[in-house]
């Protein structure tokens, strides 16, 4: 595995160290680990949303008048 120093302001390190000493992660390597990997599933999930919103085609005008009238009677339920 390959080896890789990062500076981190001291506030951002008691965080890591807080995460660690908590049980959630074994060591600091498991922590910066699992962000790289929830940073790249956010990305995958905005892909295809990309994707989603280029296949369901053209867009169409909003009324923002039907749209304001439908969120005031929503919120008088």
């Amino acid at each position: 595995m390959a080896t890789m120093n990062i500076s981190l302001p001291e506030q951002m390190k008691a965080w890591v160290e807080e995460c660690v000493h908590s049980g959630r992660y074994a060591n600091y390597s498991d922590y910066i680990r699992d962000l790289i990997r929830k940073d790249h599933m956010k990305l995958e999930e905005l892909r295809q949303a990309l994707i989603e919103g280029e296949k369901s085609g053209p867009s169409t005008g909003l009324d923002i008048e039907a749209f304001i009238s439908g969120k005031k009677q929503s919120l008088s339920l």
